[in-house]
């Protein structure tokens, strides 16, 4: 009987810290409650926070995604990263054109209530660049930063 006493509390031990280790604490009831809601089969899930948003983190479909919450539960974004042949022909053909000379060393499509856009950072030896889709065929600067 003892046994079984300290089995249960290991048990419950691991799962309540399990719930903490995810940072499930930090997020308001709502924020948890919609994304659970949003994503029943996310795994590996995530949560952190900043003053403005809640971040979780989790794979959907084997997939890394991140979503980004209120302190109300509203979704504020959703992201997650791709690779270059996952973009719009028309964004792939211009980066192909006018970046030519840089290699990408990010690239997120990022979804919200004003539709898709993508972010990418490029570099070359001198500078980073990070471009903001304006349109599923445009490109604009969103930073710009010369390397030390």
């Amino acid at each position: 009987m003892k046994r079984l006493a300290v089995i249960l509390t290991l048990a419950f031990s691991l799962v309540g810290f399990s719930s903490f280790a995810n940072g499930e604490d930090l997020a308001p009831a709502a924020a948890v409650q919609s994304f659970k809601n949003s994503f029943k089969t996310a795994t590996e899930v995530s949560w952190s926070a900043t003053e403005s948003f809640h971040k979780v983190s989790f794979f959907l479909n084997g997939q890394p995604v991140s979503a980004f919450y209120s302190a109300q539960g509203e979704m504020i974004a959703i992201t997650r990263s791709i690779n270059s042949l996952q973009l719009p022909i028309a964004l792939q053909a211009s980066l192909k054109k006018d970046y030519d000379a840089y290699w990408i060393s990010d690239l997120f499509e990022m979804a919200n209530e004003e539709g898709t856009s993508y972010f990418i950072t490029l570099e070359n030896a001198d500078t980073k660049l990070v471009l903001k889709s304006t349109a599923a065929s445009e490109w604009t600067s969103f930073r710009k930063q010369r390397k030390s």
